[in-house]
């Protein structure tokens, strides 16, 4: 599913317009973005959890010359935990 398909099935079931829908989903995505920034966690009760992870430092092998290593840096990692009601949605 697009982000336009997501938009336009948000508007048929909330009686909203598209528009409303997709300045909704706008700022949803940019305040989870501004707290994942923060360092911070975002829950949705019953969906899940926004987080931010940190990925080590490790040595890599360059997939065009596999005999070449490469540093790959540490980093920070977006993360989604599904929540309890989600995982049971989907198992049944």
């Amino acid at each position: 599913m697009t982000k336009q398909e997501l938009i336009e099935a948000l508007a048929a079931k909330t009686q909203m317009t598209k528009k409303n829908v997709e300045d909704m989903l706008d700022g949803f995505v940019g305040v989870v973005t501004e707290q994942l920034k923060a360092d911070n966690k975002v829950a949705v009760t019953g969906f899940g959890t926004f987080s931010v992870s940190d990925r080590k430092a490790r040595t890599g092998v360059n997939p065009q010359n596999p005999s070449e290593k490469i540093q790959i840096p540490a980093m920070k990692v977006p993360k989604f935990t599904a929540g309890k009601t989600l995982k049971d949605s989907l198992r049944s």
